[in-house]
């Protein structure tokens, strides 16, 4: 169901973060086999599929549509550029549509269903990564990418994009207690988002940034406490099988769930 290169990079990330999380664990009592790590072996083996034909479907119609509108003078000054300076201004621009379209997942109700269902990991490790409802990847994703082809960066610049994410997404939430000290401010850690999960009132839609964290700065999103969070997850009963949770979003109560939901600027403003 899912091509070789696929099954050996997720061979070689089990292999670097199973071993990673036994000698350097953030929460030395969590279980190897946590809670619910079936359902995100699912994820990891099949969510993939979908993420890619959708993806296909929404990056093409976008550049269909705006494909055109991008002067061809400026798609060759980005390829005129060498590849170093390509590979971090599609970082930059790529994860400023991740931090929007991440931080519209939370503002809109409707988006948070498909977000919820990311967020209701209680127990983060590098395989809860993985746990993300197809319609929530493929619009941030495409989020990212669509700026990128319409630019025009070369495909070794997207592809270095493509390896950072994947590898700082994992990174991320894996149950490490790895600290980047003073580069905390610049590169995503667990550190940082973790806190993101955070189950506690002062982490509510914090830390939106895929791997710059001063993007969150600049959005006055960020939240970088001395401590680690105690608990993860969210108080709305998100389903925890895979088939549940891809309907999730369209039989939830039309109401925006707590406790992330109720903190979101879209909900703040209902309430002032």
């Amino acid at each position: 169901m899912f091509d070789l290169i696929d099954f050996k990079a997720m061979l070689i990330i089990a292999l670097i973060f199973i071993p990673l999380e036994q000698l350097l664990p953030l929460h030395g009592e969590q279980a190897l086999t946590r809670r619910h790590w079936l359902n995100d072996v699912f994820y990891l083996l099949f969510n993939g599929i979908l993420v890619k034909f959708g993806m296909l479907a929404v990056v093409g119609a976008a550049m269909l549509l705006i494909g055109r509108f991008v002067p061809e003078g400026l798609t060759t000054a980005v390829q005129s550029q060498p590849l170093w300076l390509q590979a971090i201004e599609a970082l930059l621009i790529a994860d400023i549509g991740f931090y929007v379209a991440h931080r519209t997942f939370h503002a809109v109700p409707f988006l948070w269903r498909f977000h919820a269902v990311h967020h209701s990991i209680e127990e983060m490790d590098w395989l809860a990564a993985h746990r993300v409802h197809p319609v929530d990847q493929i619009l941030t994703k495409s989020a990212s990418y669509v700026p990128l082809f319409a630019l025009g960066f070369s495909s070794e610049a997207v592809l270095i994009y493509v390896l950072i994410y994947h590898w700082q997404s994992v990174f991320i939430h894996s149950n490490t207690r790895i600290k980047f000290g003073p580069l905390k401010w610049l590169v995503a850690s667990p550190q940082f988002h973790h806190w993101h999960h955070a189950n506690e009132r002062q982490a509510y839609d914090k830390n939106f940034a895929g791997q710059l964290p001063f993007l969150d700065l600049i959005g006055g999103t960020l939240l970088m406490p001395d401590r680690m969070p105690e608990k993860y997850g969210v108080d709305e009963p998100v389903p925890q099988l895979y088939h549940q949770q891809l309907i999730y979003p369209f039989v939830a109560d039309a109401e925006p769930a707590a406790p992330i939901a109720e903190a979101s600027p879209a909900a703040a403003a209902k309430s002032e």
